[in-house]
């Protein structure tokens, strides 16, 4: 039997369905005052609890972390509550668990809980880091989760279906856009510059993009015209149209007005330091980039040319088992970083030798941060 003496995590839950302050509750009881509630207590109606964190559900959960370009959280909702220890412009970092806040949903009965529940995250805008957001919305829709039958394996009999979604449309209409309007560092929109991309003899110019997009596969995009009125093609599809504007220049979290196929939607849009297009709606977020060489790397990765070794997660190197120049085999261990009480085992790609080795014990990096090169055997320009 374990005893554990103080609040969990889960508190809110209690004291939303019997309407009590358990804080409140035990500085008086230390005080020496009694428990401020009647010897019998009523429960009413039904409360369930969410812990949003910083963290890659399709990743196996890693944690993830930076900078909060744009926040809003759900308040106001009716039987919403919100337990929150971020804000706009602060700094998520690999020193603490990765938990940023809770939300609880109180109702009549379970299935008023959830769409409370449900509707609280939908309205959650959270840009800057990944988080588990949009996992959980899907979570929440899943049949056995909605009629309580639960397990301790639900999640993981189920993660693939959970966290594997086709890149929406829209939201490739939104980066595009996004393109077009510009859109300055550290989330600030600007004014938008309405230059078409160039002009054949009758008609505007196609112009090609190729769009990273963090869990998905790269997307070709073509488009000619303005923002306000654009013609897209995806991956070689069908043209169609889409139109862009600014919502707020003051605020990131106000983003950009989308329309496309007939629908029009509101976006939270920001651009991090590294020129990634944050894009968020209905509580999920899109990482977004510009960026040839970044699929150029993969792509030779995957050919068995060597390529860069990523920190996976923002944190700390606790080994570097590895030296400037050491030949290493494929599989081989070669850094170690620990961040929130997780440690991840970085290994060589391919049989090779390494280069621009960056790591260094008890340095902090971010995620995505480049440890060292392993140039693949045979590669002889040391180029990556």
């Amino acid at each position: 039997m374990e005893m554990n003496t103080r609040l969990q995590v889960e508190h809110p839950v209690t004291e939303q369905v019997y309407g009590v302050d358990l804080v409140e509750a035990q500085l008086r009881v230390a005080a020496g005052e009694r428990a401020p509630w009647p010897a019998e207590l009523t429960p009413r109606g039904h409360a369930i609890e969410v812990r949003v964190y910083a963290e890659d559900p399709a990743a196996g959960f890693l944690p993830t972390g930076g900078r909060i370009l744009a926040l809003r959280e759900p308040t106001g909702l009716p039987g919403v509550r919100v337990d929150s220890g971020i804000a706009e412009g602060g700094v998520v970092g690999s020193d603490y668990d990765p938990m940023l806040s809770k939300i609880i949903a109180h109702g009549a009965d379970r299935a008023e809980a959830l769409r409370r529940l449900d509707a609280a995250l939908g309205e959650t805008v959270l840009l800057g880091l990944g988080t588990n957001i949009g996992f959980l919305r899907a979570l929440l829709a899943d049949p056995d989760v909605r009629a309580g039958d639960l397990d301790t394996g639900l999640v993981g009999r189920r993660l693939e279906a959970l966290t594997t979604h086709d890149l929406p449309a829209d939201v490739v209409g939104v980066a595009t856009g996004l393109a077009l309007l510009d859109l300055e560092p550290h989330g600030e929109l600007v004014d938008p510059f309405d230059i078409p991309g160039g002009w054949r003899i009758g008609e505007a110019a196609w112009t090609t993009r190729r769009l990273v997009v963090a869990g998905h596969e790269p997307v070709e995009v073509r488009s000619r015209g303005r923002a306000a009125d654009a013609e897209l093609s995806v991956d070689g599809g069908e043209p169609f149209r889409t139109s862009t504007h600014l919502v707020s220049a003051d605020s990131p979290s106000s983003g950009v007005s989308h329309s496309q196929g007939g629908v029009t939607r509101n976006y939270a849009v920001a651009r991090d330091e590294t020129d990634v297009h944050w894009i968020g709606r209905d509580g999920s977020t899109w990482a977004i980039r510009e960026q040839e060489a970044l699929e150029a790397a993969a792509e030779e990765a995957a050919a068995g040319a060597g390529g860069p070794v990523l920190s996976p997660m923002p944190g700390t190197v606790t080994v570097v088992e590895v030296t400037e120049g050491q030949q290493v085999t494929a599989g081989q261990t070669l850094v170690v970083v620990e961040a929130m009480k997780m440690e991840h085992v970085l290994t060589a790609p391919v049989d090779g030798t390494v280069r621009e080795l960056r790591a260094r014990p008890g340095g902090t990096v971010a995620k995505d941060a480049v440890l060292l090169v392993v140039d693949a055997e045979g590669d002889t320009d040391g180029s990556v």
